[in-house]
């Protein structure tokens, strides 16, 4: 009896250890990092290009409501972080979300600039998705409008000559496949609505060719003859011109 009386007094004292430890603990009050310091920390990290890490601690700023100033360089940080560890998908929403909550802070523009430039860091070949191309374009368009004399204005202007271009190069892809499977009457189309929509662009000696030829094709000889007429007037040194000689020969 006198055994198991003991065996039980240690069961209760080791739980009441446990417990007493228990109850520390919770009565430990947790003690949280001032914002400037998780902000520095994070500063730290995107100096040392551990973004992810600059990211976690920016995002403890935000979380802790203790300062409006800080926790706006944090908002833009965390998309600079992103965009520098080429998370674009993030990088885009993170600028965007800084334009709307600051439209009048002083990177504002920059901020748009760097949201246009992670759509365009997503773009790929002609034969893939052009969400990105088109999202690229819009953004570049409305900083322009926006910015007329920002610091990223030639960059921006560039990006956005690019965009066009690939824009175009993925109508002629289109209206080529059209040309290739007979689908004349649709290849016109396509190429017609090019030469409206980029009147401008370096490509247009190639819409050309392809549009005679396709309305050459489509038995609209006239046409074709005009259009390679006009290919020649407006670029005559042009490569497609010695293509389009040889399609009116074919033809006539």
């Amino acid at each position: 009896m006198q055994k198991i009386g003991m065996k039980k007094a240690a069961k209760l004292i080791g739980a009441l250890m446990i417990a007493s430890l228990f109850l520390q603990g919770c009565s430990t009050p947790q003690v949280n990092k001032p914002a400037d310091v998780l902000y520095k920390e994070g500063e730290q990290f995107f100096q040392d290009e551990k973004y992810e890490d600059a990211i976690a601690q920016w995002k403890k700023v935000k979380e802790s409501y203790q300062s409006p100033e800080l926790t706006t360089k944090a908002e833009l940080g965390i998309a600079d972080a992103y965009f520098l560890n080429k998370d674009y998908i993030e990088a885009a929403a993170g600028y965007e979300d800084f334009r709307k909550l600051h439209p009048k802070h002083p990177q504002a523009d920059f901020a748009l600039y760097r949201q246009g430039m992670s759509y365009f860091n997503q773009i790929h070949s002609i034969d893939t998705d052009q969400t990105p191309v088109k999202n690229a374009q819009v953004t570049f368009e409305s900083y322009l409008k926006q910015y007329p004399a920002g610091a990223q204005l030639a960059e921006v202007q560039e990006k956005n000559r690019e965009c066009r271009d690939k824009q175009l190069q993925y109508e002629l892809y289109v209206g080529r496949f059209y040309l290739k499977t007979d689908a004349y009457k649709a290849a016109i189309a396509r190429f017609e609505e090019s030469l409206k929509m980029f009147a401008d662009a370096t490509r247009r000696d190639e819409v050309l060719y392809y549009l005679g030829r396709a309305y050459l094709e489509d038995g609209q000889k006239t046409k074709g003859r005009e259009t390679f007429a006009q290919l020649a007037r407006e670029f005559p040194n042009s490569p497609f011109i010695a293509d389009a000689n040889k399609a009116m020969d074919s033809f006539f």
